[in-house]
C-alpha cells in the first residue's frame, strides 16, 4: 500500500510562514533603503521637476505657481525652480512670429488680487504691439511675490536660457533694494547652491553662509526626507486640470482690502529709525548690477514701478506706509545715477497712477491702474521697438 505523508504540524507551518514573511520583509526593507540611498546620492528633484504635463496636456500657467489656499487657488507654493518654470507658458518654444518679452519683479508684477488678463503682462498683450520686423510682442509674467532683487536675480539666472527672450522688463521699487531683505525669501533658502553660486560669481555683498540657507544631510535627501517636495511636484500636476478648465490661480476677495491712507508720524524706513544718507550698505545696487550683467546683450528695461502717494494724515512725512519721503527721494536719485552709465533703458514711472487705483499695498494696482501702467509702458516700448 502507498504510504500517505502526514500533514505538517501547525507549529511547523507557522514557523515556515514566519520565515517566509521575514525574508520578504527583509528584502523589501533592503530595497527601500537602497532606493532611498540612490535617490539621496542622485538628487533627481530638479530633473523630475522638468517633467511636466503643462504645455503638453494642459496649457502653461500664465504666472509662476504661488498659492496660499490650494483648494481655492488651484495653485500652490513650491520651491523647485525647474518645475515652476516647466509649468509656465514661457517654457513653450518661441513661435517664429513672436517677439518675446519677459517681465520679472515682485507681487505687483505677479498680479496680487488680479486675474491673469489684468496683470501687467496680460494688459500689454491686449494692446497688440508689434516689433519693427512685424513680429507680435508677447509678454510673459515671471514676477514672483516678495520684494528682493536677489530673488529676481535667481529667476533671471533660471529663466534666461529657456525663456529665450528678445527683451526683459524689470520693475523695481525701494523695498526691493533693502539689504536686509535680500535673502529673506524661502525660495532662496531652498535653492542655496544656485544662490551661493550667484553670490560668488558676482562678488555680491550677501552672506553665503547665511544660516537660513538649507543644507540637507544625506538622510534629508532621501525619498523619505524629500517626500513633501515630491508631493508638491505631484500636486502641481494634479491642479493642471482645474487650471485648464477655469484659468483660475488666485482666490480674489470681495471686497479687496485697501492700503493705508492716514499714516503715522514716523520717519523710519525698515530698520533705519531716522533720516540719514543711504549707502551701499543699505541698498543692494550690486545685486541690480549683477542682474544687468547676467541679462547681457538682451535689451533690458528697468522700471521704477508706480506706487501709491497718500494725501492723508502725515503725508508730508511719508509717501505711504512703505516709504518716508526722505528715503524714497534719495533712492530715486541714487537709482538714476547708478543706471546712467549702464546700457539699459530706465523709466521712472513712480507717480503716474492715480491714488484711487491702488489696492491693499502701496504697489498693488487695480485692473484700471495696471492698464494705465501698461499703456504708459507700451508707449515707451513702441519707440524702442522701432528700427
Amino acid at each position: 500500500m502507498q504510504e500517505r505523508s502526514l500533514p505538517a504540524h501547525p507549529d511547523e507551518l507557522a514557523s515556515v510562514n514566519w520565515r517566509l514573511i521575514g525574508r520578504i520583509s527583509l528584502k523589501a526593507l533592503l530595497l527601500f533603503v537602497a532606493l532611498n540611498l540612490v535617490f539621496a546620492l542622485a538628487r533627481p528633484l530638479d530633473t523630475l521637476g522638468q517633467v511636466s504635463l503643462y504645455n503638453i496636456l494642459f496649457p502653461g500657467r500664465a504666472r509662476l505657481p504661488y498659492g496660499e489656499i490650494p483648494s481655492e487657488d488651484y495653485n500652490l507654493t513650491l520651491h523647485n525652480l525647474p518645475a515652476m518654470l516647466a509649468a509656465h507658458e514661457a517654457a513653450r518654444p518661441k513661435a517664429a512670429d513672436e517677439y518675446r518679452v519677459l517681465i520679472i519683479g515682485d507681487s505687483a508684477t505677479w498680479g496680487w488680487f488680479l486675474e491673469n488678463r489684468h496683470t501687467l503682462a496680460g494688459q500689454i498683450n491686449a494692446l497688440g504691439l508689434r516689433a519693427a520686423d512685424g513680429r507680435r510682442v508677447v509678454a510673459y509674467n515671471l514676477g514672483y511675490p516678495v520684494m528682493s532683487l536677489a530673488k529676481d536675480l535667481l529667476w533671471i539666472d533660471t529663466m534666461l536660457e529657456k525663456g529665450n527672450p528678445d527683451m526683459v522688463i524689470w520693475p523695481v521699487t525701494l523695498q526691493s533694494f533693502a539689504r536686509g531683505r535680500q535673502l529673506e525669501h524661502p525660495l532662496l533658502h531652498e535653492n542655496a547652491d544656485p544662490m551661493r553660486g550667484l553670490i560668488a560669481r558676482y562678488g555680491l555683498a550677501l552672506d553665503a553662509s547665511d544660516p537660513r540657507f538649507r543644507d540637507r544631510t544625506l538622510p534629508e535627501e532621501t525619498i523619505v526626507g524629500r517626500r513633501r517636495d515630491l508631493a508638491d511636484l505631484l500636486r502641481l500636476q494634479a491642479w493642471g486640470l482645474a487650471w485648464a478648465a477655469t484659468g483660475r490661480d488666485q482666490a480674489i476677495p470681495d471686497p479687496i482690502p485697501l492700503r493705508q491712507t492716514n499714516l503715522e508720524a514716523d520717519e523710519s524706513w525698515l530698520d533705519i529709525p531716522v533720516p540719514r544718507a543711504l549707502t551701499a550698505d543699505d541698498l543692494a545696487f550690486d545685486v541690480l548690477m549683477a542682474g544687468i550683467k547676467r541679462i547681457g546683450d538682451v535689451p533690458l528695461v528697468i522700471v521704477n514701478e508706480p506706487m501709491y502717494i497718500s494725501d492723508g494724515a502725515n503725508s508730508h512725512i511719508r509717501y505711504n506706509s512703505f516709504y518716508p519721503r526722505w528715503a524714497y527721494d534719495q533712492y530715486r536719485d541714487l537709482l538714476s545715477k547708478a543706471l546712467a552709465a549702464e546700457d539699459v533703458i530706465y523709466l521712472d514711472l513712480w507717480d503716474i497712477i492715480p491714488a484711487a487705483e491702488f489696492t491693499d499695498t502701496p504697489v498693488h494696482l487695480t485692473p484700471v491702474g495696471t492698464q494705465l501702467f501698461a499703456e504708459q509702458l507700451a508707449g515707451e516700448l513702441a519707440q524702442l521697438l522701432q528700427p
